[in-house]
């Protein structure tokens, strides 16, 4: 049997206007996995790719030099500064849990074993 849906009614009209645009979306996307999955669209993407890579590259130093003299001048920490901080707030919570380990361990009471003569 046959979908309900799917059966041509004459008194709808947008049913062949759906059944159109179905078929322009089939065959659309048919041609499109084609284009995409080809050689040819492969290399001119990939030559795109690196020409807009090529010439990004000064634009974004000169992006972060305006924005480190900016946050400078703003008296706000830049992206290197907080990463810096990051690291010396890791050491300093390494070293904090290597000194709670040592207050623990000559916390606890001696063993009858490890008495020393």
């Amino acid at each position: 049997m046959t979908n309900p849906e799917e059966q041509f009614n004459p008194l709808d009209p947008t049913g062949i206007l759906k059944s159109v645009r179905d078929a322009n979306m089939d065959a659309w996307a048919k041609m499109m996995v084609n284009l995409v999955q080809s050689e040819a669209y492969a290399e001119s993407t990939a030559a795109m790719l690196d020409a807009w890579l090529t010439s990004s590259g000064p634009f974004q130093k000169a992006v972060e030099s305006s924005m480190s003299q900016t946050m400078a001048g703003l008296n706000l920490p830049t992206r290197d500064d907080m990463t810096r901080i990051a690291e010396r707030l890791t050491n300093i919570e390494m070293r904090l849990d290597d000194i709670e380990a040592k207050l623990d361990e000559s916390l606890q009471p001696p063993k009858p074993g490890d008495q020393g003569s």
